[in-house]
């Protein structure tokens, strides 16, 4: 049976698609957050691992790329960019030499503090074009996206999992 025929691809269509406004949105936010934050030379990712390292000291990568969400083959160089920016500090597990702990330097701690400010200024900003009523409805409607669509992601959020153990191993 043939199959029915669809409607003819547009760059309009493309431009509607949730997909696209996702890609574009986040394109947006990073842009965004590097201009709110430029002083401090510091991506939305490096930001993020600072602070999953800052509430949870002694992490490893593993888990760290649970807790954030991001690839750990990846993730692996932006500890490494962290490291060499003095903020982050990696020791030995004492169970296993071989894993290595995550801890915020003191200059780590220094600049999630002088950093807040702006991250705070970047979200402000992102949403601030729409009525307030529209940026809690979005915000709802993106956690409920976020949450019902965890499994499709590559690197689904498996923070639970890894503060589980982490609190067991601590």
């Amino acid at each position: 049976m043939p199959s029915k025929p669809s409607a003819p691809i547009t760059i309009d269509a493309v431009y509607a698609a949730p997909g696209y406004l996702f890609r574009r949105m986040q394109q947006i936010a990073v842009s965004i957050f590097m201009e709110e934050c430029k002083a401090f030379d510091l991506t939305p990712v490096q930001y993020a691992a600072l602070i999953a390292i800052h509430t949870h000291p002694g992490i490893d990568a593993t888990r760290l790329s649970a807790v954030i969400a991001f690839d750990r083959s990846t993730l692996g160089s932006v500890i490494e960019r962290l490291q060499a920016k003095d903020f982050v500090e990696r020791k030995p597990a004492p169970e296993d030499k071989r894993i290595k702990l995550l801890y915020l330097t003191k200059s780590g701690a220094a600049i999630l503090r002088e950093i807040i400010p702006a991250v705070e200024r970047a979200q402000a900003r992102m949403l601030e074009p729409l009525k307030p009523a529209d940026r809690k409805t979005l915000m709802g409607l993106m956690s409920q996206l976020v949450d019902l669509n965890n499994e499709a992601s590559r690197v689904p959020l498996r923070a639970e999992d890894a503060l589980e153990h982490l609190g067991k191993a601590g």
